[in-house]
């Protein structure tokens, strides 16, 4: 924790000058609180005990702190920011608030998914938008695991997305329009803040007019080599699709590579998406009409959902 109440019950910040000793407590559950100021971690308030604190679920780790801290100092030079605010009706403390509305919490461990649901749930049925910024242990590597689906957001301009914290490059990363292949593997494109930059800007971009972007990724040509595989060692995926192709009247193993195409699709995930609220039945429709009818099929070019969806809706108007 970066602040407390001191004994005239005064909130307190360590984003500069340390407070005098004296005793503290929690602003949230009004339990003690310890300032801590150690050769290792940068000074911090921590709970004397957990237990009795229903905000609180563990002390904060030192990638936690300065992060916080960091995107505090760059939100506070061009917007109204509350560290640590404390929603009582929510029975949540709020990394960093903005503007009295956009709700920013700082990811940096593991927790589960019931409740990130929870906690996510909460903001939205009291309108409050919220980001989930992550740490190094939740940064996307070359697969989604299923928690890191939970943190996905969607728009139109740059599909599904995440973002990244990094605390020793002082950096902020949006990766964006991520996009999964037969292997599992992720490809997506990325874009960078410092923490010096502006980024409340920054985490408009999703949702700003810009030009369409674009990568183009080489199809597997030992594709139908790796399905053979998965399907003698009976992986549970192929097993599925199988099941469903055969309920079709079809066969995975019988089916041609371009049959495959395109090997770049859409995220799914059979829980859900909790930050994501609008349906997304039309862009996936879109998306597969699109490739539908391509000749080329050794590379696909991916694009974001608004192109897909334009191109839709353009040749429904000259059908119609």
């Amino acid at each position: 924790m970066l602040s407390a109440l001191d004994e005239e019950g005064r909130t307190v910040h360590l984003l500069g000058e340390l407070p005098k000793k004296q005793h503290f407590k929690c602003p949230a559950c009004a339990c003690p609180v310890r300032l801590r100021n150690g050769p290792v971690m940068r000074p911090h308030f921590a709970h004397v005990s957990l237990k009795g604190c229903q905000y609180f679920h563990e002390n904060e780790s030192e990638e936690h702190l300065s992060l916080k801290s960091s995107l505090y100092q760059s939100l506070a030079q061009v917007a109204t920011v509350h560290i640590e605010k404390v929603l009582p009706h929510l029975k949540q403390v709020a990394d960093l608030m903005v503007n009295d509305k956009l709700i920013i919490e700082i990811q940096c461990s593991r927790l589960s998914e019931e409740r990130l649901r929870l906690r996510t749930k909460r903001y939205q049925e009291n309108a409050y938008p919220v980001l989930w910024l992550l740490g190094k242990n939740l940064w996307l590597g070359k697969s989604l695991s299923a928690l890191q689906k939970q943190f996905l957001y969607f728009s139109q301009n740059m599909g599904f997305h995440l973002w990244e914290l990094d605390v020793a490059r002082k950096e902020m990363r949006l990766k964006y329009l991520i996009y999964e292949d037969y292997h599992g593997k992720v490809h997506y494109m990325t874009s960078v803040c410092s923490f010096e930059g502006d980024i409340l800007e920054f985490l408009r971009m999703p949702f700003r007019k810009q030009g369409s972007s674009s990568y183009q990724i080489k199809m597997d040509g030992e594709l139908l080599t790796y399905i053979q595989k998965q399907l003698y060692h009976q992986a549970p995926k192929w097993m599925l699709l199988q099941e469903k192709a055969y309920r079709s009247g079809g066969n995975l193993m019988t089916q041609s590579l371009d049959d495959y195409f395109p090997q770049l699709r859409p995220i799914e995930s059979s829980s859900g998406f909790c930050q994501i609220r609008q349906d997304l039945s039309a862009f996936r429709s879109a998306f597969f009409q699109y490739y539908k009818n391509q000749k080329e099929k050794q590379w696909q070019t991916l694009y974001p959902p608004a192109y897909y969806q334009k191109l839709s809706e353009r040749s429904r108007h000259l059908k119609g």
